[in-house]
Formats: C-alpha cells, structure tokens, sequence
C-alpha cells in the first residue's frame, strides 16, 4: 500500500512560525537572522479547521526550510482567523531540530508568539558535535537571544589543540 503524503507550504514574510525553526541556528548564540524561502511541511496527515484555526500535521512530520529541519510525530499549528499570524506551534513525540552539527531533541516543544520563547521539554537535550546540554526543561527566549536550562547538565570537550 503506498502512503501518501500531504504537503504545506508556508510562504516567508513575517510568520512567527519561521522563528520557531529558526532557534537551532539560535541555538548556541550565533547572529539571527531570517529564514529565506518557504518553509515546507510534510506528513502523513494533516487536518486544518479554519473556524478554529488550527492545523494539524500527524504521523512523520517534517518541516524544511533551506538549512534546518524539525522533525516530530504530530506538530499542531495554532494560528489567528483573520490575518492567518501564527500564535502558537506544539510539537509532540520525537521531536528533533538539525541545523548543521547542531541537534535539539525533546519529546515535546512548544512556540509562543505573544513571548517569543520556545519551551522544549521531556528530556531535552542540545548537541553541538561533542559538546552536549541536557535538563529537565530549555528555554529559548528569542528577544533576547538566551537560553535557560532547568536542571541542567553540560558536558563540554576542549577541542583547542595546543
């Protein structure tokens, strides 16, 4: 039986859901900047209710933009009934941010718009080749281009030969 695949895409311009695949570029304090191109959005399945407006991608999703990828079990897109502004995106199971060498897993993370923050939880762990952070909850204040790491536990290899 062959699986079909629905495809989104969500055109840049100023959606707040292009800031939430940006933080693994954030990740460990490099420049920001904005995401050029559409932001692509696959999986098996996805429901939107524009009454409601909400959007919901299930069952191996994943979201491209030219150099970063998230991937998750189910990404549930809230977003306003006028203009369409993104106000806030769950991602739930398995969730996995690669930008480069650098990967942010958790098994849930969640974006919102009014703060600018993106909350990842269950377990999360960040990795930048060797160097890894891990706690019981990070949080990625976008503003102020920060993180805070709950219970945090870093390990960091000196990579400087001498």
């Amino acid at each position: 039986m062959s699986r079909q695949h629905f495809r989104s895409k969500i055109i840049c311009g100023s959606l707040p859901v292009m800031m939430f695949f940006l933080l693994a570029s954030a990740g460990f304090s490099e420049e920001k900047k904005k995401i050029e191109g559409p932001i692509v959005i696959t999986s098996q399945r996805l429901t939107t209710d524009n009454k409601t407006g909400r959007a919901v991608f299930e069952e191996s999703v994943v979201a491209q933009t030219t150099d970063m990828t998230l991937y998750a079990d189910r990404m549930v897109v809230l977003y306003d009934e006028q203009g369409g502004d993104v106000t806030r995106i769950d991602a739930e199971g398995n969730v996995k941010v690669v930008k480069g060498e650098k990967v942010i897993t958790s098994r849930e993370a969640s974006y919102f718009a009014d703060t600018e923050n993106v909350v990842f939880y269950g377990d999360p762990r960040a990795v930048e080749g060797e160097n890894v952070v891990s706690g019981s909850t990070m949080t990625y204040l976008m503003a102020e281009d920060r993180f805070i790491v709950e219970n945090s536990k870093v390990f960091l290899k000196n990579t400087k030969k001498e």
